[in-house]
């Protein structure tokens, strides 16, 4: 057996992903008011090929299709099922902003119970319910299912997931959210990447564009624009106007690393102050070679195993102590980095190290 200490063997480093440029503010902020809302609902699959719920372990299955059953005219009472094509779901979707009745909108279906796959399946009439228990929605149609599985007796193949699926405009909207955007006087913007400089920008820019003092920055996530002093006809007007304003935004400097899969991502801002680096590996070799040992031709004796293990320690001569200069801009850090000439598996730890040191000017962030 060989066990070998070294720091990793792969090298992916991306840089300036992070890199400000002017992006539009609709991009950049959610405007108040202007908003989705989840909807859920509890169904049936049917049409499934065998590998729908058992009943005997999905009870829930049966007591949805009697009432879907009874609900149509059909009187089942005292009667036993046992199909193996249905499954009991569970139906989700996001009813946009501004939704109107008759507008469909897309669902995802997942099974609940024990089916092996909803391929091929139909969804019955499923009410889709908001979280003030209203029905928004109803939802009905064919599941695009996400995976397939096959197999027999003694082998089973599954690809992707295919107990859950979606159905494209699958449900249509049935009610409307209660909502008078035409009355809205002021409209709060809320930045995603909350940040003092950026708020400030996104002020600024506002009221550029409309020429007056018309926004007001309130903290680091949230800029207030007036609707009336924008003397814009109509709020949605004021706001197609502001949500294609161009603003640069200001970020912080990080350092992102995936330990997993030795990637290393670096934003523009990042900065090294000089310092030294010295880097080296360590090479453990343990390897079991054992022999038989057998006793004399008729002897009383057994035959026994004699252990033998070779170990050794390699100590490779690393990079010795190299010196990184002071970098300004996101392109001399990288080369200053370059040239310790290690994997990016060893990068991370002397990252974490110059972090440590406080060379490291930048939020350091490890996933």
């Amino acid at each position: 057996m060989i066990k070998k200490i070294v720091a990793y063997t792969f090298l992916l480093l991306l840089s300036g992903a992070l890199s400000a440029a002017p992006i539009r503010l609709k991009d950049m902020v959610e405007f108040d008011g202007v908003r989705g809302n989840d909807l859920v609902g509890y169904g049936l699959v049917v049409g499934l090929n065998g590998s729908g719920d058992g009943i005997r372990n999905a009870p829930f299955t049966e007591e949805i299709m009697s009432n879907i059953l009874e609900r149509l005219g059909v009187n089942i009472t005292g009667e036993q099922f046992r199909p193996k094509n249905v499954a009991a779901v569970f139906v989700t979707a996001d009813l946009p902003p501004f939704s109107r009745i008759g507008s469909k909108i897309d669902v995802t279906v997942s099974a609940i119970g024990d089916a092996k796959s909803l391929l091929g399946g139909t969804l019955i009439m499923t009410p889709l319910n908001a979280a003030d228990g209203e029905i928004y929605a109803v939802a009905q149609g064919t599941i695009i299912a996400g995976g397939a599985v096959a197999g027999g007796e003694a082998a089973q193949v599954v690809q992707g997931v295919p107990t859950s699926g979606s159905i494209p405009a699958g449900a249509r909207v049935e009610r409307e959210i209660d909502f008078d955007f035409t009355k809205l006087k002021t409209v709060r913007l809320a930045l995603r990447d909350p940040d003092f400089t950026t708020a400030q920008k996104i002020e600024l820019a506002i009221n550029a564009s409309f020429g007056s003092e018309v926004s007001e920055m309130l903290d680091a996530g949230t800029v207030r624009v007036n609707i009336n002093a924008t003397k814009a006809r109509s709020p949605a007007h004021a706001l197609g106007q502001i949500e294609n304003i161009l603003v640069e935004p200001e970020r912080k400097a990080r350092v992102i690393v995936d330990q997993r899969s030795g990637t290393i991502v670096m934003g523009e801002d990042v900065r090294i102050s000089r310092v030294a680096v010295s880097q080296g590996n360590l090479t453990l070799r343990i390897q079991e070679a054992p022999i038989a040992v057998q006793p004399s031709p008729f002897s009383d004796g057994e035959t026994i195993v004699v252990p033998r293990t070779q170990a050794a320690i390699e100590e490779e001569p690393g990079i010795g102590l190299a010196e990184i200069n002071e970098g300004t801009s996101l392109s001399e850090v990288i080369a200053g980095l370059n040239a310790l000439g290690v994997s990016p598996r060893d990068m991370i730890d002397i990252l974490k190290s110059i972090k440590a040191a406080g060379a490291l000017h930048a939020e350091f962030i490890v996933n």
